[in-house]
């Protein structure tokens, strides 16, 4: 169990920020769904993060999501900062994620697409450019 932050919170203050049980880990470990769309790309970074290819393909969009799914892209993740969202919350049937995820060779920069499919939020594409 990890009670440092949360790797998606590691640019926050470390003393205001959550646990990862009590942010991303709940997702995780299944015990809770993301209720947002910025929830959903927060535990999707901090995923990448940890290397869990299961909880990256299964919050990917089946329509748009690839057969297989590799989280162990090699980088190492240093943050994320969160630069805009549309919609997305929770009555919401979609929603965009701006963000910037910053790692040892520099940063990635995506505006995410998300939507609600049966009550849950899924990721379904975005547009990557290099920050």
């Amino acid at each position: 169990m990890l009670t440092s932050p949360c790797p998606c919170r590691l640019l926050d203050d470390a003393d205001t920020s959550p646990s990862y049980e009590a942010c991303c880990g709940r997702f995780h470990s299944r015990g809770a769904w993301p209720g947002t769309a910025e929830e959903l790309m927060r535990s999707r970074y901090s995923a990448f993060v940890l290397e869990l290819d299961d909880w990256v393909f299964v919050t990917w969009h089946p329509r748009t999501r690839p057969d297989d799914v590799d989280a162990s892209g090699g980088e190492e993740w240093r943050g994320l900062e969160i630069l805009d969202t549309v919609d997305g919350g929770t009555e919401d049937a979609e929603g965009i994620v701006e963000f910037v995820a910053h790692h040892a060779g520099g940063a990635m920069r995506e505006r995410s697409r998300f939507a609600r499919r049966a009550g849950r939020w899924l990721y379904l594409d975005g547009d990557v450019s290099h920050a």
